[in-house]
């Protein structure tokens, strides 16, 4: 047991003395009551260095008649191989990786079975470094998820004193795994005390280019020595893995506290553990909150470790448990609450808020608790919390914009294994062109922002660039991008990706429809506001050095820096495999002050300013997808010479405002109307626009259309079409939900849309299923159809006819190509299903029938308009006609 002085953070002094001297009626001198101590106001630990540190280490409370609150368990937590001593790994390298699948050394001793590490070569090594020297008896390999022909088949096991001169302590040759998550241990001649061991695989099962393993364990053998009497709380370096996190760090910083422990009893059992000695007298507005991290155990469906909650101990021997707190969900604050609620995502950190004083306003704290409690067993679990915090919070007043409860980062913890979908923080107006974003991995075409998986080694995310982008979801990719960073660095800066990244913290970080701002660690701030086909970008220096750089995710772009007026343009052909039609992207940018230096390099340059005494940079920037000269146009149109960046801001906030009062509800908390305005701002960046004004006429260059002509840099070789146009939108996934509230809460602007797909139909004589932004082939389903139907029965206006055209085309004629159309339409309007014979034939064969319905009730509609058009447009029969025989 670890045991400290009591912990008192706040401003309220302990009073220990009290003695004052009053007159009395008689004259006489009466000492006044001694007053108690007063406790603090707020205490707060993120287990880190300078933190408050626990008091107690895995150590269980005990009640106020002395028994100790804990029964059926104990502490005998572990996973893999008896002895297993991976928590003594400190880093792990490799000789390749498969970083953007997520296929990483780290998962090799992240214990879960479910992860991997894969490199594109047949042989490979991994090195691991551990905190001290420990002497290993076993080890153990675990194959992976797929493909058995990846898997290690020779290798041999080195270790080292130093990381540089190696003995070979095994050697395995023709070695099998019989089936997928296999776990296979290997004991040494004799035992090895080393710090670092290397496993070089030198053949693998005979795939020509892939070596792949899941889990790499070490062990000092038999069962490590007596099981812990007691619930294990403890700090240590965080959580081993996660598809949304960073491995082996807290959620702040780079400790958390670990519990962990076995369930025993076969039915009921719970332990609490206490923590942290404190005093924190409880106000009115006085709020818990903490970041907790459950762990699935090896095999485990029950969600054990979801049992877990805070406790509070008050001084009056009460507990908050019992008094029924609630969290900013509502659900009960206690261990067997959080778990009944289903509220808690394993393997993922969740934030946990609740207002106590509204049930404990008056008591005082004594101690916090971690505490376990689950109705059956027997179980293992494990998990982590981290930046524990009780203070006063006052209730948050409501915003004066509805665009401010929009949170455009909401979503963003997600990774490629592991999505809450189409989500990165773009700033944009609604349906505009361009999206404007922060990007923490420049090379990427996919997940463009994480909102803590690829943090630094400081556990800080950091951002490589500011991007253009017309990703319309990770999984199509992204398309048309163009990278902008400012530096602070001196000399000439780095434009490399890493060397120029900039580490901030979410705190710091501001993320809404209108706006985005950063202050990054350096000090450096950047900030950016949108138009339709622009944005003004505004960087603030923390000193005299102030440069600006510039990239693209590959090298299939073009740059050009005119130093002398301050003039960036450039094209880009960058574009994901499944951008189907993508044509090249324009830009042109003027900045407001002097350039003393530059240089550019394929798609990399930087320039460097006189940034003058506010240390600040103003890039105005606009895109086109018919010329640089269009793109300079734009700029005019929407951004003109002399625009202040708070007048570009402000419009663009006055926008989102208008359209989110589309809906307005009482009685919301402040989180649920984030929840609400979030997602309303989602469903309104896409589709996007794909037209711009030409000489005050709407034009675009058809990605739908054979291409006209070669690309130039400043000119595009795709046909130019007269019209709008609309793209992004995949309509199976999209006609239930996201058009039927188009329909509903904007009309108007859905009818504009329909027109700008059917213009799809109008020019290149299909409508997409899955618009990227040309004809993709992908999804099942024509699904336009039942979609404009829809819009068309719930009176949306649009140009029905030639919406009814393109969807019986889809309904009646075999496709050219497999990007348009419906599959299997050579034999299916005959048979009256889809075929087997056709992939997904069931599948096409029930949207078939959904869109056919939609068409029908369409054309239905058509006819009775035209009845009643057509009847009102006939003579009345006068009632002196002659009467017909």
């Amino acid at each position: 047991m670890q045991r400290r002085t009591r912990h008192r953070w706040g401003p309220a002094a302990v009073l220990t003395a009290a003695f004052v001297m009053a007159v009395g009626a008689q004259g006489a001198a009466v000492a006044l009551p001694a007053k108690a101590p007063v406790g603090d106001r707020e205490f707060a630990s993120s287990f880190e260095a300078g933190d408050p540190a626990p008091d107690w280490l895995n150590t269980v409370d005990t009640g106020a008649d002395g028994t100790p609150r804990t029964s059926g368990v104990d502490g005998g937590y572990s996973t893999g191989i008896p002895g297993n001593v991976n928590d003594h790994v400190t880093e792990v390298r490799a000789s390749g990786e498969n970083a953007g699948a997520g296929e990483v050394k780290e998962n090799l001793a992240d214990g879960e079975s479910g992860t991997k590490w894969l490199t594109f070569q047949p042989t490979g090594w991994a090195e691991f470094d551990l905190d001290k020297p420990v002497e290993v008896r076993t080890y153990a390999l675990t194959s992976a998820n797929d493909a058995a022909e990846r898997d290690p088949r020779d290798w041999k096991l080195l270790g080292s004193t130093d990381g540089k001169g190696w003995k070979t302590l095994d050697t395995r040759a023709g070695e099998t795994f019989s089936e997928r998550f296999q776990t296979k241990s290997y004991d040494l001649q004799q035992a090895a005390e080393y710090q670092h061991f290397r496993l070089e695989v030198t053949k693998n099962n005979g795939a020509p280019d892939i070596l792949q393993l899941a889990d790499v364990q070490f062990a000092t053998g038999g069962g490590g020595g007596p099981v812990p009497q007691d619930m294990l709380t403890l700090v240590d370096k965080g959580p081993t893995a996660s598809p949304t996190a960073k491995a082996r760090v807290g959620f702040t910083g780079t400790r958390a506290l670990r519990y962990a422990g076995r369930h025993t009893a076969s039915g009921r059992a719970y332990s609490y553990n206490k923590v942290f000695d404190v005093n924190v007298k409880v106000g009115g507005n006085t709020q818990l909150s903490y970041r907790i991290f459950p762990s699935m155990a090896d095999g485990d469906r029950d969600y054990d470790a979801t049992n877990v909650s805070l406790d509070l101990a008050f001084t009056d021997g009460t507990y908050l448990s019992d008094l029924g707190a609630l969290d900013q969900h509502g659900f009960p604050l206690s261990p067997r609450g959080q778990g009944d609620a289903k509220s808690l995502y394993v393997n993922q950190w969740n934030d946990v808020v609740a207002r106590i004083g509204s049930v404990a306003a008056g008591k005082t704290v004594d101690r916090i608790l971690v505490g376990y409690d689950s109705p059956t067993g027997p179980a293992k679990f494990r998990g982590w919390i981290d930046d524990v915090s009780l203070k006063p919070v006052a209730p948050e007043k409501p915003k004066a914009h509805l665009s401010d409860y929009a949170l455009t980062t909401r979503g963003t913890n997600s990774s490629g294994s592991f999505s809450r979908g189409n989500n990165f923080p773009a700033t944009a107006l609604p349906h505009g062109f361009n999206f404007w974003t922060p990007v923490t991995n420049a090379s990427s075409l996919s997940w463009l922002y994480e909102y803590a998986h690829a943090n630094n080694d400081a556990n800080l995310p950091t951002i490589q660039a500011f991007s253009a982008s017309h990703e319309p979801s990770p999984w199509m990719g992204d398309r048309q991008t163009f990278q902008v960073m400012p530096s602070a660095a001196a000399g000439t800066p780095d434009t490399g990706r890493e060397a120029r990244a900039l580490a901030f913290r979410h705190e710091n970080e501001t993320a809404r429809p209108y706006y985005y701002g950063v202050r990054f660690e350096n000090g450096l701030k950047a900030e950016m506001a949108p138009t339709d086909h622009a944005a003004v970008m505004r960087f603030t220096y923390p000193g005299s050095d102030a440069s600006v750089l510039f990239d693209n995710v590959t090298e299939q772009a073009g740059l050009t820096l005119d130093k002398e007026h301050g003039v960036v343009t450039g094209y880009s052909d960058v574009k994901s495999g499944l951008s189907t039609g993508a044509t090249r992207l324009f830009v042109y940018g003027v900045f407001d002050k002097p350039v003393t230096d530059g240089s550019a390099s394929g798609v990399k340059g930087y320039l460097r300013f006189a940034a003058g005494a506010d240390h600040r940079v103003t890039l105005r920037l606009a895109t086109s997808l018919i010329s640089v000269d269009q793109a300079k146009d734009n700029l005019r149109q929407e951004i003109p010479g002399g625009t202040s960046f708070d007048t570009v801001k402000a419009r663009a906030q006055r926008t989102w405002d208008k359209l989110l009062g589309k809906v307005e509800v009482q009685g919301a908390t402040p989180d649920q109307l984030t929840t609400l305005y979030s997602s309303m701002y989602r469903l309104y960046l896409y589709p996007n626009s794909g037209y711009e004004k030409v000489d005050g006429k709407d034009r675009y260059a058809s990605p739908f259309s054979p291409m006209q002509s070669q690309d130039t840099p400043t000119h595009t070789g795709a046909k130019i079409v007269d019209g709008t146009v609309y793209v992004n939108n995949g309509f199976w996934d999209t006609y239930r939900t996201t058009w039927p509230a188009y329909s509903f809460l904007t009309p108007s602007q859905a009818g504009a849309m329909v027109d700008g797909f059917v213009q799809q139909y109008k020019d290149g004589g299909w409508t997409s299923r899955w618009s990227s932004p040309g004809y993709a082939d992908l999804m099942t389903g024509t699904s336009s159809d039942v979609a404009f139907a829809d819009a068309y029965v719930k009176g949306v206006k649009f140009d029905a006819k030639a919406a009814y055209e393109a969807a019986l085309k889809n309904a009646t004629v075999v496709p050219p190509s497999s990007g348009v159309g419906r599959k299997g339409m050579s034999t299916s309007p005959f048979l009256g299903y889809t075929g087997t014979d056709t992939a997904e034939g069931l599948s096409w064969a029930m949207e078939g029938y959904v869109n056919d319905y939609g068409i029908a009730q369409m054309g239905a509609r058509c006819t009775r308009r035209r009845a009643r058009s057509t009847t009102r447009r006939s003579p009345t029969t006068s009632s002196t006609a002659p009467a017909t025989t």
